[in-house]
């Protein structure tokens, strides 16, 4: 964006005021979705063929152990969040600004989860520990009005990770033997709730005009302070499968997991290079589809490794404010209002169950 013009509304715009309501947050519904289901499961659990029913798959052979803490690493590869808006004057292109974060970066967390009989319950906390994001910050604008296609301000900047998380909190039921799969494979039902928020600060960019209306003007220092959090509702499928007859490896595991999402979104982009007090949020709603694949195998007793890769896709779309003091500006958009985040990362993990 523009430091000194700005690209978000033009400038014979900056008198007018326009107030409007958020949509209200329909989260009671979700909530009570992902309850419902996480009843239903419970139910199952406990009826009566619960108690006699296989626990989780050991590739050693031995009874399950009920408790396991596994210690994670995570890194995110050509991974991004982003969002951008339209223009709510004519000629109302979109998108009139548009936003993208790299999320390169390493992550260190871990998993405690329970085993019972018939289900499972985990809890999964990440935190970056990368400062600096792999990558740049792009920042593109399409703002004349005479010419709504053509790209005319664009900068990229230097990305500080601050401390930013991902949690998630799930419960599986292990059905493979009620469908009549053989011993060596698990099929469990989930369902959960993910977290995410990410704290990113730009810094150190240069702005371009690739119209060549202008020469580049550096961005010294911190240029923009942007928070996202991301609240996930999801259902979906585990697998895990033993290969000790199909491998060299006797004690190998292979594991799979797909799981839709729906999806509640805020971010908040705090603009300081911009004169006043320049602040955008998105509250956005929408979906996200998410998959992993992975190896565990036993290295010592009660002790496995593993590595897994994973892919989240998330798509949601909603209302953009924009609101500046200085200028006495409140205003709301809706048109183009888009937020968005790819996310590939692979892990390595060490598990220890007891």
């Amino acid at each position: 964006m523009n430091p000194i013009t700005g690209a978000a509304v033009s400038t014979n715009h900056l008198s007018l005021k326009i107030r409007t309501e958020n949509a209200p947050r329909k989260r009671s519904d979700v909530v009570s979705f992902v309850w419902c289901v996480v009843v239903a499961l419970t139910m199952l659990a406990m009826s009566p063929g619960a108690a006699v029913a296989s626990s989780d798959l050991e590739v050693s052979g031995a009874s399950a152990s009920p408790w396991s803490v596994e210690l994670k690493t995570r890194y995110f590869f050509n991974s991004h969040t982003s969002y951008e808006f339209g223009n709510p004057f004519p000629p109302n292109q979109a998108p009139l600004s548009r936003l993208e974060f790299p999320l390169d970066s390493w992550w260190v967390g871990g998993e405690a989860r329970r085993r019972f009989s018939r289900f499972s319950l985990g809890l999964e906390v990440l935190r970056n520990v990368t400062i600096e994001t792999g990558g740049a910050m792009k920042d593109s604008d399409w703002d004349d009005e005479n010419n709504p296609n053509v790209l005319t301000i664009y900068s990229e900047s230097g990305c500080r990770l601050e401390p930013s998380y991902n949690v998630r909190g799930d419960m599986d039921f292990n059905i493979a033997d009620q469908i009549g799969l053989p011993d060596w494979m698990e099929l469990r039902p989930l369902a959960g709730i993910r977290w995410q928020r990410f704290t990113l600060v730009t810094h150190d960019g240069l702005q371009t005009y690739p119209t060549g209306s202008a020469e580049p003007i550096p961005l010294p220092g911190d240029g923009i302070h942007f928070e996202q959090t991301y609240w996930q509702y999801l259902v979906g499928m585990r697998s895990a499968c033993d290969l000790g007859d199909f491998s060299i490896l006797p004690q190998l595991k292979l594991l799979f997991q797909i799981d839709w999402a729906y999806v509640q979104g805020y971010n908040e982009d705090h603009h300081l290079l911009r004169a006043g007090n320049r602040i955008t949020t998105e509250t956005t709603r929408g979906d996200a589809w998410h998959s992993s694949v992975g190896l565990k195998w036993r290295i010592a007793r009660n002790l496995d490794a593993g590595i897994e890769a994973d892919y989240l896709n998330i798509q949601t779309t909603g209302s953009h404010r924009l609101t500046n003091d200085m200028f006495g500006l409140d205003m709301n958009v809706d048109n183009g209002v888009r937020a968005w985040s790819e996310q590939r990362s692979l892990s390595f993990t060490l598990e220890y169950s007891f």
